[in-house]
């Protein structure tokens, strides 16, 4: 078939993005709620927390490029890509579900344990996320038609990111359900007695109110196990089965037992995570089912590791994606890594950070829709470098924004984020263009390889991304279970939600000038490789 007309119909598209959608399940779940869950849930110090991401990602370099080597080695009836996307859908599902497992552990049986599986994790997800992006290259060998197939992939993984970031609180709450024994006491206007217990015990309590705006203090007998007695906006702790535990609440009218919100932490995570790894699971399978490999590498190559890796080397495009690549999954990791926590501690409404992640995924949508548009008008570099450039800036204003800014808040994260879903959305398409620019350059294709850079830069970005939070919450002496710690740190907390990541993206800019692959270059390369393959299929 023509390679440069090859369209796709829609429904595999569709299937296609289905993918990235359970990639985005597993990869916004952990980018969002992981830390939040290891140090508040989980009991990890931020600063371990920082440095498990970090050493985690340090080998995803080589383990990156192994997987690349291994896709592009692949023989199946299925093709080299597609056959991988099925072997590691169950394996992912179950991974992701003891990543936010809290088994009954000493300190350093805890580190062990999140050191394990969450190098597992990440070594499976490569398995699974260097193949898939490889796949999108294969599937067409029309470079514009790849730009189509990256809006609706990047529909399909902000529609996956959508779904964990704006039900997980909600399914936390619903399976960490204690049904406890409340009685409450009215003192004054607008000021309770609250007394709680439960037939179980509790590792990790969190009680609120409903609407999450009272603040609490410790009342009655349990004063005597309390350090700390700030008044925050709820209290994470420990229930001994059939004890009281009493609390004092102000700021909010109207309270009875309706009002009060009390969870298991512990199990609400779990069983919401395992949830989310079912769905994970069956759309990684449908992927598999709906989609086709086309594009393969020239009939006479040879298989030579060494040729293949000094290709890659030399391969001016690939080598700026990767490095702007990391910047920019830095840039995104830190603001999902963060978002939680700024609205739990800063804006006191954990689960309003629901809503703001779903608005900010449906402004994800229209941004990865707008990309084919704009990238046909701008061309793909010069959309990058504006899109990354609007989005840092536009970002940066949350460093103005108070507790009470709600509606700059959604403002200034839904712009920004608009712009900021343009980058994976080309990111993915281009690696494909310098798939082509290698087998332009050089007569040889390693497609498996050169997509390897887009896992690196996802896994070790977020890990990056993972450190920075860590460290710069840890310079504030922030820790999850103490509210004056909390307090202190939220200077670092509007730093990381505002100017540091900025930064980074204005960095990636930058870098992203000297890339050399414009519009006019990318349609010589497609016509000169479909030549190639059309008297390399009359030769043979």
């Amino acid at each position: 078939m023509n390679q440069i007309i090859q369209k796709l119909k829609v429904r595999e598209k569709i299937g296609y993005a289905l993918g990235d959608g359970a990639a985005n399940i597993a990869w916004r779940g952990v980018s969002t709620f992981l830390f939040i869950f290891y140090t508040d849930v989980f009991g990890l110090n931020p600063a371990a927390v920082g440095l498990l991401m970090l050493i985690a990602r340090s080998s995803d370099g080589i383990s990156d490029i192994v997987m690349g080597i291994i896709g592009d080695r692949t023989r199946s009836k299925y093709g080299k890509f597609r056959p991988w996307i099925l072997w590691t859908a169950i394996p992912l599902g179950v991974l992701l579900s003891l990543l936010f497992t809290s088994p009954d552990l000493n300190p350093t049986g805890k580190i062990i344990y999140a050191y394990t599986t969450y190098i597992i994790f990440t070594l499976v997800y490569t398995a699974n996320n260097i193949p898939y992006g490889a796949l999108m290259a294969v599937m067409t060998g029309d470079n514009k038609e790849r730009t189509s197939i990256g809006s609706y992939r990047l529909v399909g993984a902000f529609t996956g990111g959508m779904l964990v970031q704006g039900a997980l609180l909600f399914l936390v709450a619903h399976f960490g359900n204690i049904n406890p024994s409340i009685e409450i006491n009215q003192l004054a206007e607008e000021r309770y007695e609250v007394t709680v217990s439960t037939p179980h015990n509790i590792e990790n309590a969190n009680i609120k109110t409903v609407d999450g705006f009272a603040d609490f203090v410790w009342a009655g007998p349990s004063m005597h196990d309390v350090v700390d007695n700030t008044p925050t906006k709820g209290k994470s702790f420990s229930m001994e089965a059939n004890k009281e535990y009493s609390f004092v609440i102000t700021g909010e009218a109207g309270i009875d037992e309706s009002r009060i919100s009390i969870v298991d932490q512990k199990r609400g995570y779990s069983y919401a995570l395992y949830v989310m790894s079912v769905l994970l699971s069956i759309s990684l399978i449908i992927t598999f089912f709906s989609t086709k490999e086309r594009v393969y590498p020239p009939k006479t190559q040879k298989t030579n590791l060494l040729n293949d890796l000094k290709d890659l080397i030399n391969n001016k495009p690939w080598i700026i994606l990767l490095i702007v690549g990391l910047l920019f999954c830095t840039y995104n990791g830190i603001k999902q890594g963060i978002v939680v926590i700024y609205f739990t501690h800063y804006l006191h409404n954990q689960l309003l950070s629901a809503s703001y992640m779903v608005a900010l995924m449906i402004a994800s949508i229209g941004g990865a829709m707008a990309t084919a548009y704009l990238g046909r008008w701008l061309g793909k570099r010069k959309l990058f470098i504006y899109a990354l450039i609007f989005s840092a800036a536009v970002n940066a204003l949350f460093v103005f924004c108070g507790p009470g800014d709600v509606y700059a808040i959604f403002t200034i994260g839904i712009i920004s984020e608009f712009a900021a879903a343009i980058f994976p959305t080309l990111f993915f398409a281009m690696l494909g263009d310098a798939a082509d620019y290698s087998e332009f350059k050089n007569g040889r294709r390693a497609t498996g390889l050169v997509y390897s850079a887009g896992s690196f830069s996802t896994k070790f970005g977020g890990g990056v991304a993972g450190a920075i939070i860590g460290f710069v919450l840890a310079a504030f002496n922030y820790s999850g279970q103490s509210a004056a710690a909390i307090e202190g740190a939220i200077p670092g907390i509007i730093m990381l939600m505002s100017w540091i990541p900025s930064l980074i993206a204005i960095v990636a800019a930058v870098l992203m000038v000297i890339y050399p692959l414009d519009q006019n270059k990318l349609d010589e390369i497609t016509i000169e490789l479909n030549n190639r393959r059309i008297q390399e299929d009359k030769q043979l």
